[in-house]
């Protein structure tokens, strides 16, 4: 750890750990807003898309090979030199065990190559710190974490102190969607394709459930809204002997309803929880890969109006994994006097909240979620 910390920080960030290659840099001076100098995201889309989904293997063979051209965009970009950068943040977890690891080891390079410090950051971590990167939130926030592989309530205290309110016991709301645009012959990522088509469908036309809006509290599930889905395809199909245009759009419509009524519930129920401590500026923040989606922010609003709380959700590209998020979340963690060294690892699971009992389950690596 440096004895003194310069008053400007800039922290390269490194994000590696699904299908998204990025670089970024960010800058803070003081208590100034960030600036994000740079930020270079590329997609492995076209290399997954034969297979229906991500492809691990294949996702860290991209890494290893984009990672450095990630950093010389980057560093172009920003019209900053490798000299000039304070320290390298990068994502150790969770994620895809291959992406992950080709991300820290290439950290861990710049950091021994450059003598700067070295940051492990939580994936995590970086979307549920993007609003103060965003929007300067101050602490305690509600952040609606809500990705392909994650979805959970969480009271933001700090950098490394979280408070998990509920999460999902099965799907993720991405993987739910991901999921029925395969049913439906829909291209990946499913989101964005379930929300294009939902435009022009009937929500109303099939009734699927609501799981779990029965049982108290913020835990919630996807999977059986996935499996109602499916069987109101197969119906569909016999009915007609294949799956019209229109048809499709309504499903992807009920369906899409049917999240949207979910969170929306749930986050009702989570700011109770969080207002029941009367913070001074109370904010619900949303991030994540599905926090792209205009249906779910439009309702979350809503929601917030209702409460009368401030509702935040950063820029789409923002939304997505991206690099800007980890190297701001590096900053904070290096400002607040944590550093990592080369013993760094890889995790493929990382829960924010350490003392919650584990959502999904637990394992050899440890809790889930």
């Amino acid at each position: 750890m440096l004895a003194t910390l310069p008053e400007t920080l800039t922290i390269l960030g490194l994000e590696s750990s699904c299908d998204d290659t990025a670089a970024a840099i960010v800058r803070q001076s003081g208590d100034k807003p960030p600036e994000i100098l740079a930020s270079i995201v590329h997609g492995q889309n076209e290399l997954h898309s034969a297979f229906g989904g991500v492809v691990p293997e294949i996702a860290a063979r991209a890494h290893a090979e984009k990672l450095d051209y990630s950093v010389e965009e980057a560093l172009t970009t920003s019209g900053l030199t490798l000299a000039e950068i304070d320290a390298i943040a990068v994502t150790a977890g969770p994620g895809l065990i291959g992406g992950v690891l080709s991300g820290v080891m290439c950290a861990k390079g710049l950091s021994a190559g450059l003598n700067i410090p070295l940051v492990g950051v939580n994936h995590l971590a970086g979307h549920a710190l993007t609003p103060r990167l965003t929007d300067q939130a101050t602490y305690p926030y509600l952040m609606l974490l809500v990705s392909g592989g994650h979805c959970q309530f969480l009271i933001a205290h700090g950098p490394e102190r979280f408070s998990r309110l509920g999460g999902t016991i099965d799907d993720a709301p991405g993987e739910a969607f991901d999921k029925t645009a395969r049913l439906l012959g829909l291209p990946q990522p499913g989101g964005p394709s379930v929300q294009a088509e939902a435009k022009y469908g009937d929500p109303k036309a099939h009734r699927f459930p609501r799981p779990l809006l029965d049982r108290p509290g913020c835990n919630m599930s996807f999977s059986g809204l996935k499996t109602a889905l499916l069987r109101a395809r197969d119906a569909v199909m016999a009915e007609h002997g294949g799956l019209p245009k229109q048809a499709r759009a309504d499903l992807c419509a009920g369906f899409q309803a049917a999240v949207v009524d979910v969170l929306a519930e749930k986050t009702r129920r989570a700011l109770e929880v969080y207002l029941a401590d009367t913070p001074s500026k109370p904010l619900l923040a949303v991030a994540g890969g599905v926090a792209a989606n205009t249906a779910i922010r439009a309702r979350l609003e809503t929601v917030c109006a209702d409460h009368s709380v401030t509702f935040t959700a950063p820029p789409l590209a923002l939304c997505t994994d991206n690099a800007a998020m980890i190297a701001y979340a590096g900053l904070e963690r290096f400002r607040s006097g944590a550093q990592d060294d080369m013993t760094l690892s890889a995790r493929p699971r990382w829960p924010l909240d350490k003392t919650a009992p584990a959502l999904l389950g637990s394992g050899k690596r440890g809790a889930k979620a």
